[in-house]
């Protein structure tokens, strides 16, 4: 593999959420659980922490983890000043317009929050989400001027809830572990700690929950069942070995396989050995020059790192406020990693299906080669064709064995995997969204695509940037958008070419097995004339051995047909990506609803759940066409 590609790594990703200041049980204990919060950061050895950073346990958390050189990756459900204000608690309006307007709000205690919050942010990695702040300050500001308004007071709670709500779902999306800190009775309201707890067992991220009435006991939650019956408290030494599990995870056979990947060789063009099932669909697709050369030429990963996805690039690093160096290290981590992959499977994929493909040419060119003899030659002068038919069959036992031993079937599996992944990585990326580690598929067999995939992206995170109005519409347009409107293009192209494939395919092997029938019947009435003594005994015996002929080669051409269409599963393809395009022309159509209107307030949880409705569309694809090819291992034609 290139040099400057190296097996990915990526930090254990923690999340911290928990009681804020102001809660009893906190306020009692806050001291042993900043303890054994240390104790637990001390077992995790070091990872990248992200936080809400909300005046309590988060801020401790943070405290301790900058102390042990952790990575801070502040998550703020609102603009840092807003941020502010809203954590410190002002008593009046006039202090939080002075705290919003980033002066000191002439409050020591005020003063004195707002500088430590301030401090920590300064060393952190801030992801801002800020679209809505304007919005925010003002149902802030209107709580505080009618202290007496319980309508007021309930708009803002809602919507900073909301907003909450949002930043937690962020965090969950980043986290390969959750640390809450709750005393198990306080409901909470929408983005508190048990409804953060809740989400991420949701989202299959576990959860180590210490008890804040009693920070010695802890309990290890990993389904949201378990919130319901959490089961008896655990000490820390008791779930030290499931920490280990996480932060060093035992060598398998798929840490193996991805480094493997990593040493795979390198194939600057595709090879015309491996071509039949391109040409298959060349020849029978309907679209271009069928028999024009089918050579494909892959790009080196560094260099389409430079040029692919080269439009979502530019228009990634054009948005308002993007983060460059976070899109620079998606060009390098995720492009040069999709280059690879790409080629590889594209490589695979020929050996594999054009090797198939080419097993049932040569099974009918070994039927049709042993009696090509018949017309031409008495029975003295068959060896030459048996042999013909000798060296095919070997051909075919040659070209199994070969794709067996170098896995062709489940390397362009993993690959393919990779690779789609990481197609689409780049939109979502920009916008700080991810799948949850629990709701990564299953491969047929193996994990380590998605593991690998979701360790290249963990390692890159958010990116450090404040989210807004601007940011969020050119991102719609750009990005989602511009993204799944090419898709939709590229499956109904495949869609429409798949079909052709397969009705020609289909209209081919019936008209030989047509010409298979006329042949036959062409036998029957020659022999049937010579008994009647109608034409010479003769003549209809030489006629019988090309009839004989052509009534084995037809069907076994007819067969050979039916056998590619079958293997190549064409029709269910083309229903696969037509199924595909429609999904996309849904989310297209909701995206195209949300920009008609420039004047209209966009929200960062409309724009990420549609990002989430295209990841989702991606990975239904892919498991789609596995379930096709799944059990289609490379075999002799029979």
């Amino acid at each position: 593999m290139q040099s400057s590609i190296a097996l990915p790594q990526a930090p254990l990703g923690i999340g911290v959420t928990g009681h804020s200041a102001d809660n009893a049980a906190y306020a009692a204990n806050s001291g042993a659980i900043a303890q054994t919060v240390a104790g637990i950061f001390d077992l995790i050895g070091t990872a990248r922490l992200h936080s809400l950073l909300a005046r309590g346990t988060d801020l401790a958390a943070a405290e301790v983890a900058l102390a042990r050189g952790w990575e801070l990756v502040a998550l703020l459900p609102f603009g840092i000043d807003l941020n502010i204000a809203i954590n410190v608690h002002p008593g009046t309006a006039e202090e939080a317009r002075a705290l919003l307007a980033g002066q000191a709000a002439g409050n020591p205690v005020l003063d004195k929050r707002a500088a430590d919050f301030h401090r920590l942010a300064a060393r952190a990695h801030q992801f801002e989400l800020a679209e809505a702040d304007e919005l925010l300050a003002g149902l802030f500001l209107q709580m505080l001027d009618q202290p007496g308004n319980a309508k007021a007071a309930t708009a803002f709670s809602t919507v900073a809830s909301e907003r909450v709500a949002t930043a937690g779902r962020v965090m969950i999306e980043q986290s390969d572990l959750i640390l809450a800190v709750w005393d198990g009775i306080a409901p909470g309201p929408v983005g508190g700690t048990r409804h953060t707890i809740a989400s991420a067992l949701d989202q299959g991220v576990p959860v180590l929950w210490i008890d804040a009435s009693n920070p010695t006991a802890l309990r290890l939650l990993q389904s949201p069942e378990a919130l319901a019956v959490p089961g008896p408290a655990a000490t820390l030494a008791d779930v030290a070995p499931a920490i280990e599990a996480w932060v060093n995870p035992p060598a398998d056979e798929q840490n193996e396989r991805a480094i493997a990947f990593h040493t795979e060789q390198w194939h600057p063009r595709s090879l015309r050995r491996f071509h039949a099932y391109r040409r298959i669909e060349a020849m029978f697709g309907g679209t271009g020059k069928p028999l024009a050369s089918l050579v494909q030429r892959y790009q080196q990963p560094e260099e389409m790192a430079r040029t692919a996805g080269t439009a979502m690039m530019a228009d990634a690093e054009a948005l308002p406020g993007s983060d460059l160096t976070h899109a620079q290290q998606i060009r390098d981590q995720v492009l040069t990693r999709f280059a690879w992959a790409d080629g590889l499977s594209t490589f695979l994929s020929d050996a594999y299906r054009g090797g198939m493909v080419m097993n049932f040419f040569l099974s009918a060119l070994a039927i049709v080669g042993g009696v090509a003899y018949l017309p031409f030659f008495g029975a003295e002068a068959k060896w030459p064709f048996a042999l013909f038919e000798f060296v095919m069959l070997g051909a075919i036992l040659a070209i199994t064995a070969t794709g067996r031993k170098r896995r062709w079937h489940g390397r362009w599996f993993e690959t393919r995997r990779i690779a789609e992944y990481f197609r689409h990585a780049p939109a979502l990326l920009m916008l700080g969204v991810a799948r949850p580690v629990g709701h990564w598929p299953r491969g047929v067999g193996t994990q380590w695509p998605e593991h690998y995939v979701r360790k290249t992206l963990r390692g890159l995170g958010l990116p450090q940037m404040r989210v807004t109005q601007a940011y969020l519409r050119a991102a719609l347009d750009r990005l989602l958008g511009r993204h799944a409107r090419a898709q939709r293009d590229y499956h109904r192209q495949k869609a429409a070419r798949l079909t052709r494939v397969h009705h020609n395919l289909d209209h081919g092997s019936e008209w030989l097995f047509r010409l298979a029938v006329v042949s036959v019947a062409l036998y029957l009435r020659g022999a049937g004339l010579a008994s009647a003594g109608l034409v010479p005994a003769e003549a209809a015996m030489k006629a019988s051995k090309t009839f004989t002929f052509l009534g084995v080669a037809f069907p076994a051409l007819g067969g050979a047909f039916a056998g590619i269409r079958y293997f190549g599963d064409f029709e269910r393809f083309a229903a696969i990506s037509e199924v595909t395009a429609g999904k996309l022309d849904v989310i297209i159509e909701r995206i195209d609803r949300l920009s008609a209107d420039p004047a209209s307030q966009l929200s960062y949880a409309q724009v990420a759940g549609l990002a989430h409705m295209i990841d989702d569309v991606v990975i239904d694809e892919i498991e789609s066409w596995q379930a096709v090819f799944a059990g289609k291992n490379i075999t002799v034609p029979v």
